[in-house]
């Protein structure tokens, strides 16, 4: 997936890197390449919590197991 990011220098010095697509998805590096890598990191993760609150809303059908689809 390809994902857009913004990257803006905070006050400190740090640059922050954010997923306007992903609310919340933020995070920050000494620099633009750690930056980079730090919100590839976040989008990984922000997309891993969702995954984990939707299929705890899935109705439980017995007998039936879970369809899992890769992109």
């Amino acid at each position: 997936m390809i994902f857009h990011v913004t990257l803006e220098r905070a006050e400190d010095g740090w640059i922050v890197a954010e997923c306007p697509a992903l609310p919340g998805c933020i995070s920050q590096g000494k620099d633009e390449k750690e930056a980079l890598e730090n919100i590839k990191e976040a989008i990984t993760a922000w997309l891993w919590a969702e995954d984990q609150k939707a299929i705890s809303a899935l109705p439980k059908k017995p007998g039936q197991p879970p369809i899992i689809v890769t992109v």
